[in-house]
Parts: structure tokens; sequence; C-alpha cells
């Protein structure tokens, strides 16, 4: 069974207002007010609106319970393909481990998808597994998409994510759910 992908909402959040500044900040606009008669009116172009943000991608906090098991892997693979599927190329990069961002670097990854249209991934349920201290999951993962030339492209590879148990003397990192390694083979 495929995962689907709903559409992604974006919100838009307000801004904490930061300590020591009494001016709090909305998302309403302030009217516009002309310079008093003292202000100096040659200050300049105006400055320039905020560059548009990526949207965040990371995978959401579980519970630890649900972070230990499954869930806590599909969590971080749908996080994957969520940044694949919006060609936020640099976030998927970031969640492969040091040995695939090694053997990609950032740039090369990228350039994989390079020219494709629409990308789809679909990552049906994978199998989890255990060994000394770690538990593991392992998926399959298919990217479909066109090329430049309207030429249908597959790419097909395997997702094997790890997290350390519950071990004395692990670290929050090594207990969160992180990929192992990633296969991609470009199918055309």
């Amino acid at each position: 069974m495929c995962a689907a992908f709903a559409p992604l909402m974006l919100v838009a959040c307000e801004q904490a207002a930061i300590p020591g500044n009494d001016a709090v900040s909305t998302n309403e606009p302030t009217p516009a007010t002309g310079p008093s008669p003292s202000a100096d009116t040659n200050q300049g172009p105006e400055p320039e609106p905020p560059a548009t943000t990526q949207p965040d991608l990371r995978p959401p906090l579980l519970t630890p319970e649900a972070e230990r098991g499954e869930k806590g892997a599909r969590n971080v693979l749908l996080s994957f393909a969520r940044a694949i599927e919006l060609k936020e190329f640099a976030q998927a990069w970031a969640l492969l481990s040091p040995a695939d961002q090694e053997k990609w670097s950032k740039a090369s990854f990228a350039d994989m998808f390079a020219g494709l249209g629409k990308i789809t991934v679909a990552i049906p349920s994978g199998t989890m597994g255990a060994a000394a201290g770690s538990s593991y999951y392992t998926a399959p993962v298919t990217i479909t998409a066109n090329d430049k030339d309207g030429r249908p492209v597959r790419i097909e590879g395997e997702a094997v994510l790890r997290r350390v148990n519950d071990v004395d003397g692990s670290t929050a990192e090594q207990r969160r759910w992180h990929f192992e390694k990633l296969t991609l083979d470009w199918t055309h």
C-alpha cells in the first residue's frame, strides 16, 4: 500500500514578542503615516521585502512511545518524501546519513532530480527489524516524474532507517530515527 500525501497547508505564525521590546508584532498591516515635519525624507531606497522562506519539512515531534516504533520511522520517511515532492532537495539531503551525504553532494543530489516535472514519491510500508541494541526500518522507495522531454522517469531504491534502542549511554540523537542508508537507481 502506497503512502498517501495530503496537500500541505502552510500556516502563518505570529511572531513572538522579544523580551525588552514593547512592540508586539501582529500579522495586521500598520497604517501608513507620513514623515513628521522634522524627519529626514532623503533616507535612500525602500528596504527590500523579506525573502520568501522555504517550508520547514523536518519530521514533526511525536510522543516518546510513537517515536520508538514504526510510526517514528515513517515520520522521517514521509518528511523526506514531502521534501522531494516539493523540490526542497536540500532539506531531503539534510535527512540523509553522513555516508549518503558523502556519496551524493548536496548539488549532485539535487541534480539527480533536475529537469523533472511534477515528482511523486511512493514509500509503501516497510519491515521492522532489530539487532545489537538498535531497531531498523526498511522500506522501498519509488520516485516517478517526467523528464523535460515528457518521457516517464522512475527512480527506485530502498531506505534503511535506524535508531539506537534506549540503551544506557546513548544520546537523544542516536535514539531518534535517522537514515542509515539510501539506495536510488534511475530506471527511466
